[in-house]
């Protein structure tokens, strides 16, 4: 099932709660022992923040790789897997946005987690104030050749020949794939490039031409941004749990980044 647009969602934070935002963990990548101690991270971080979570946003590239067969979903991530299970059945609503790396997702999430997954960026009215949020890839001018190949990764013939792959096989194709991917991490994300070279700046602008929003929150780019795009709107990147262990935060009335201990 695929959440699409439609009417944004409220959500009301109470006296004393907040609402958390994560990107870009990566998880498996550049291997499972690799990253291990990055998900034990990420876990205690969800562990610390289900005290006083009004709500919880993952916003895509959690998983390195992530293909979901009619019966069987990539090996491992348990303690993840786990932890949302436990915060979401606690009745902290969890809203999930694919990215790049974990987009062939197909229902696993929301039959066994009670967590929505949204295919595409969407708008929530939280406090009064309006975000517009998502994963943050093939959007604005650039990221041209991303765009195409998202085009043959989401066809539905291509998933269908590839799931034709026994899953030993096409997990470990995939995991080999995107490994390889320069998006991991790459030497573009180091460095602030100045906003007209930021594609997300300017998509950020674009839209805010459109339609006023006070937030606009990404993933995707790595690197924790907070750029005012108006004098009532900003552009927050999340940045990632690889190099920075970045998070966002809205505590009903301000958003902010901040940096987990």
């Amino acid at each position: 099932m695929r959440v699409t647009m439609n009417k944004p969602t409220h959500i009301e934070v109470p006296q004393g709660k907040k609402v958390y935002f994560s990107s870009d963990n990566h998880l498996g990548a550049p291997t499972h022992k690799a990253s291990l101690p990055r998900e034990k991270k990420f876990v205690a971080w969800l562990d610390h923040v289900k005290k006083d979570a009004a709500a919880i946003f993952i916003l895509g590239d959690l998983f390195d790789f992530w293909m979901e067969y009619k019966t069987v979903v990539p090996k491992g991530f348990t303690r993840t897997l786990g932890k949302l299970a436990e915060i979401s059945d606690a009745g902290i609503p969890i809203y999930f946005f694919v990215g790049n790396h974990d987009l062939w997702m197909n229902g696993y999430f929301e039959s066994e987690l009670n967590i929505p997954v949204y295919h595409r960026p969407q708008e929530f009215i939280i406090n009064n104030k309006l975000f517009f949020i998502g994963h943050g890839d093939g959007l604005g001018p650039q990221d041209k050749g991303y765009k195409r190949m998202k085009k043959v990764f989401t066809n539905p013939f291509c998933k269908w020949l590839f799931r034709w792959l026994h899953p030993d096989i096409g997990v470990r194709l995939g995991q080999y794939l995107s490994v390889k991917n320069k998006l991991i991490s790459g030497d573009e994300d180091i460095n602030f490039l100045g906003e007209d070279n930021e594609w997300l700046v300017q998509y950020c602008k674009r839209k805010e031409s459109q339609r006023h929003r006070d937030y606009y929150i990404f993933g995707h780019r790595h690197l924790p941004l907070d750029i005012r795009i108006t004098t009532t709107a900003k552009y927050i990147n999340l940045g990632d749990w690889i190099s920075y262990y970045t998070y966002g935060v809205f505590d009903g009335k301000q958003m902010t980044l901040e940096k987990s201990s």
